[in-house]
């Protein structure tokens, strides 16, 4: 797998995530009926919070982004988008993974919501997902927290901040 990291988004990110989202977006929007060039884009200009943002980079290069928004009982993943060429190659698994990792440390429920049909509801689905409700377009999912952080039960419920600005590069494919 190519060298990967996270770091803080800026306010300046928003048309390439909004671009990114659009093209990720598209072929589950279109089986769905519900592809539009303008709404799709301005959905994520509506939504971007660049301090709960990171953009994920490759080799340098703008790759991706995820987000954590803090709600009452839960911490909601958003805007976890990936480019296509980027995809497979175990990136995203090894980011879910790192911020996955805080979460439990912090004890924190995850949830997040994933369009029907979508290949990525499989990865969520290995990182401990599972599905609360469905509707006709999106499937709600939710991860509690693991219990045990290196041998013993956590006690902390303090939501995480953003991920870490830490180069990563993972080993293969999950």
């Amino acid at each position: 797998m190519r060298g990967w990291r996270t770091r803080p988004a800026s306010p300046a990110d928003v048309e390439a995530v909004a671009e990114l989202r659009a093209v990720v977006l598209r072929a589950d929007l279109e089986r769905l009926g519900r592809y539009d060039p303008q709404r799709v884009r301005q959905r994520l200009r509506d939504g971007f919070d660049a301090d709960r943002t990171s953009v994920i980079e490759v080799d340098g290069a703008f790759a991706g982004c995820v987000a954590l928004r803090p709600a009452e009982d839960a911490l909601w993943l958003e805007h976890f988008y990936l480019a296509p060429e980027l995809q497979g190659a175990g990136i995203g698994s090894g980011v879910l993974a790192e911020l996955l990792a805080r979460c439990d440390r912090d004890g924190a429920r995850v949830r997040l919501n994933v369009l029907r049909g979508s290949a990525a509801r499989r990865l969520y689905e290995r990182h401990g997902f599972t599905v609360e409700t469905e509707d006709p377009v999106d499937v709600f999912m939710a991860r509690a927290p693991s219990r045990r952080v290196r041998g013993r039960a956590s006690a902390s419920t303090t939501p995480p901040g953003r991920p870490a600005d830490v180069p990563r590069s993972g080993g293969p494919r999950p």
